[in-house]
């Protein structure tokens, strides 16, 4: 697909579509993370007394598709955010809900979205291949999954930095992935840069969260302060998560690298 042919699928996106379909459907997660968490712990007793799965291949596939779209994704969410920054400056970069519906960026706000569901496969590999599986992954992506269908449909402000925020740490990250799944030696230190980058996502979540609360009640910045409170709750909780991963994993000179597949 060249960009002339991209750009056309992104204009014709119906996104009022999208948006009905997500209002009637986005408690669907909720069923969705239920399979999910029976598939976590009954998972992991169905292979405590099985050999453990090589999977290499089918890995190294999965988190390749999953680093195209996050690249491609990336780049068309930040060309908008690059825009609106250079243009009408950051408050508006922070109020904005045009995200939703720009003829650039509609596809990949619910595209976004959407593929919180798919990408509850990450555990699927873990699980089969016998691999540490800890809390900070399986907790994150069910609270991804369920933050982001309800969000989507209340099309509140603070999700075009949140969704370009997310698409870029996850171009690198599963780009990482794919290359270690497909045996390549990445140097150690480019998974701290990795974890690192996801702190500093958490912490600017956090920012534009506290900013979209400072002008809550002002007209061009509309939200909802139950949905400002879940964010706030959800990202502070990571926070604390990756700083005790990163910790744990980095800087208190534990041996062997921990994998976690989260953002």
């Amino acid at each position: 697909m060249n960009e002339t042919s991209l750009y056309d699928f992104e204009r014709d996106f119906d996104q009022r579509r999208a948006l009905e379909w997500m209002q009637e459907n986005w408690t669907m997660s909720f069923m969705l993370s239920g399979v999910y968490a029976v598939f976590v712990f009954g998972g992991q007793h169905y292979m405590r007394e099985r050999p453990k799965l090589n999977l290499r291949r089918p890995l190294a596939l999965w988190s390749l598709s999953l680093a195209v779209f996050s690249i491609i994704g990336a780049c068309r969410t930040g060309q908008y955010m690059l825009h609106i920054l250079t243009t009408s400056g950051f408050k508006q970069s922070v109020c904005d809900n045009m995200f939703y519906t720009a003829p650039i960026t509609k596809f990949w706000a619910y595209a976004f979205v959407l593929s919180k569901a798919p990408e509850l496969g990450d555990t699927v590999f873990i699980v089969l291949r016998k691999q540490p599986l800890i809390f900070l992954h399986w907790y994150h992506h069910i609270t991804v999954l369920l933050y982001t269908w309800y969000t989507y449909k209340g099309q509140v402000p603070g999700c075009s930095w949140f969704m370009t925020m997310n698409y870029v740490v996850h171009s690198i990250m599963y780009s990482y992935y794919a290359a270690r799944a497909a045996g390549v030696r990445v140097p150690r230190p480019f998974a701290m840069i990795i974890t690192a980058f996801q702190i500093l996502q958490m912490v600017i979540g956090l920012i534009v969260l506290g900013l979209v609360f400072l002008w809550l009640h002002e007209e061009d910045c509309p939200s909802q302060v139950h949905n400002i409170a879940l964010g706030f709750f959800m990202y502070f909780s990571y926070l604390i998560l990756f700083a005790w991963f990163f910790y744990n994993s980095y800087l208190k000179g534990s041996s062997g690298e921990k994998r976690t597949k989260a953002d």
